[in-house]
C-alpha cells in the first residue's frame, strides 16, 4: 500500500538532496570543526555555507544565526537566555495557542514566580493585539508568540506585534517553527529579535534547528562548554544535521512559490470536497490569514481518532492535533482556546501538506472521506443528533 502523507506539520520527508548533502559527513568527511588541521578544517567552511544558506532565507546576517538541535531547544534558549540577560524583569506574555516547547517553559516559569501572561484568542484563533498592549510594562522581559499555529495553521500579524513591543524596549521572540520555508521572510526589516525553526519541518533532518539573535539582543548562552556557535552554543556541531539544513533552507528558497501555489490549490480542493461531502464539518482557524499547506476541519460526534484509525486503513497519514500532544484524549488546548464546542474538537483533523503530495493522492482521499464519516457516524452515539 502507497502511503499518502498529509502530516507535515508533524515532520518532513527529508529531501533527497538534503540526504546527498549529508551522506559524506558521516563516513568521509568526519573531522571535527574546530580542529586545527585541514581535514577538520574544511569541514568548518562547509558550515559556514550552512549558515549563510539558513540566513539567505531568513533574510538575515550569518553572523545571527546559531545552530540549535531543534525548534524546542531553540524556544528554550530564547525564553531562558532572555530572563537571564535581564533578571530584574519577572515578567513573560505568550499566548494560549502556542506549542508546548513554549507552553512547558512558560508554565514552569509561573510556578518559578515570574508572572506569565497567555493572551486568549477568537473563534478563529486571532489575537486581540489591544489585550497584548495592555500588558506591556517596565517588568515584561519577553513577548514570545509563535508565528503560525501548527494545528490550525493561522499566521499572526508578527511584524505588527514585533514593532509594538520592541517599541518599548522589550525583547520579541516567535517560533516560526511553521512559517519558514513556507512564507517568505525578511529579518534585516524586522522588528524580531529571535526566531526559532526546526530542519525536520522544511524537509532537513531531524536533530537540527536554529534560533536567529538579531544583532544587539541581549541573551544568555543555555549551554555552557565550548566556544562553538561564538560562545552562544557549547556543543560539538551535528555536522551532517547543520549541512542537511542548510540544503533544506537552499531548496525551501527555490520551492516557496510552489509551496504558495500548487500546495495551496491541492490544500483548497481537499478542503472544500470534505465540506462539501461531509455534513456537520467546520473549518477551524482564520481561513483568510492562515499557511498554504494546513486545514483543520472538525467532523461532530465523532472520535478523531477514529477518523485517524480509518484513514490508516488506506494509508492516509493525518493527524488529530500537534504531534506532541498525540496519545492524549484531551481535545486540543489550542481548538479548547478557540471555543470549538466539545463535539467538534473531539472530531478535529488536521492535514497538513507538502511540496510532494499530488493530485493523485487528494482525489484518492476525497473519494474515501466521506466513506469513513457516513460509516463513523453510523456507529456514533450521537447520531440521532445529527443534522444533514
Amino acid at each position: 500500500m502507497n502511503v499518502i502523507y498529509f502530516d507535515n506539520n508533524a515532520t518532513t520527508r527529508v529531501a533527497d538532496e538534503v540526504f546527498e548533502a549529508m551522506r559524506p559527513y558521516f563516513c568521509e568527511l568526519y573531522g571535527n570543526p574546530s580542529s586545527m588541521h585541514t581535514f577538520g578544517g574544511q569541514v568548518g567552511v562547509r558550515i559556514r555555507e550552512a549558515r549563510e544558506h539558513v540566513a539567505a532565507l531568513l533574510g538575515c546576517h550569518p553572523s545571527e544565526v546559531i545552530f540549535t538541535s531543534c525548534g524546542t531547544e531553540s524556544d528554550s534558549t530564547a525564553i531562558l537566555g532572555t530572563l537571564a540577560a535581564v533578571p530584574h524583569r519577572r515578567k513573560v506574555i505568550t499566548t494560549r495557542v502556542e506549542h508546548p516547547a513554549v507552553l512547558t517553559v512558560c508554565r514552569d516559569l509561573e510556578n518559578r514566580g515570574y508572572q506569565v501572561i497567555e493572551l486568549g484568542v477568537d473563534k478563529q484563533g486571532r489575537l486581540d493585539l489591544g489585550e497584548l498592549e495592555s500588558h506591556l510594562d517596565d517588568d515584561t522581559a519577553i513577548v514570545t508568540i509563535m508565528s503560525a499555529n501548527n494545528e490550525t495553521g493561522t499566521v499572526f500579524p508578527i511584524e505588527k506585534i514585533a514593532r509594538m513591543v520592541t517599541d518599548r524596549g522589550i525583547t520579541f521572540h516567535t517560533d516560526a517553527v511553521q512559517v519558514v520555508g513556507k512564507i517568505p521572510l525578511n529579518l534585516a526589516d524586522s522588528c524580531v529579535n529571535l526566531l526559532s525553526l526546526s530542519g525536520h519541518k522544511l524537509h532537513g533532518p531531524k536533530g537540527v534547528g536554529v534560533l536567529y539573535v538579531r544583532k544587539g539582543t541581549r541573551i544568555a548562552p543555555l549551554l555552557l562548554g565550548g566556544h562553538q556557535e561564538g560562545g552562544r552554543r557549547a556543543g560539538t556541531e551535528n555536522v551532517p544535521g547543520i549541512i542537511g539544513l542548510g540544503k533544506a533552507c537552499e531548496l525551501a528558497s527555490r520551492y516557496m512559490e510552489d509551496e504558495n501555489t500548487r500546495v495551496r490549490t491541492l490544500r483548497d480542493r481537499l478542503e472544500s470536497a470534505i465540506l462539501a461531502s461531509c455534513p456537520d464539518s467546520r473549518i477551524n482557524g482564520d481561513p483568510e490569514n492562515r499557511l498554504p499547506n494546513t486545514t483543520n476541519i472538525s467532523f461532530e460526534y465523532i472520535e478523531g481518532e477514529a477518523i485517524l484509525l480509518m484513514l490508516d486503513r488506506f494509508g492516509i497519514c493525518a493527524s488529530s492535533g500537534s504531534a506532541c500532544t498525540s496519545g492524549s484524549l484531551e481535545p486540543s488546548h489550542v481548538l479548547r482556546a478557540m471555543g470549538v464546542p466539545f463535539t467538534a474538537a473531539h472530531g478535529s483533523i488536521r492535514y497538513s501538506l507538502s511540496r510532494y503530495n499530488t493530485e493523485e493522492e487528494v482525489d484518492f482521499t476525497i473519494d474515501k472521506m466521506p466513506q469513513i464519516i457516513e460509516r463513523l457516524r453510523e456507529l456514533s452515539p450521537f447520531v440521532g443528533q445529527v443534522t444533514a
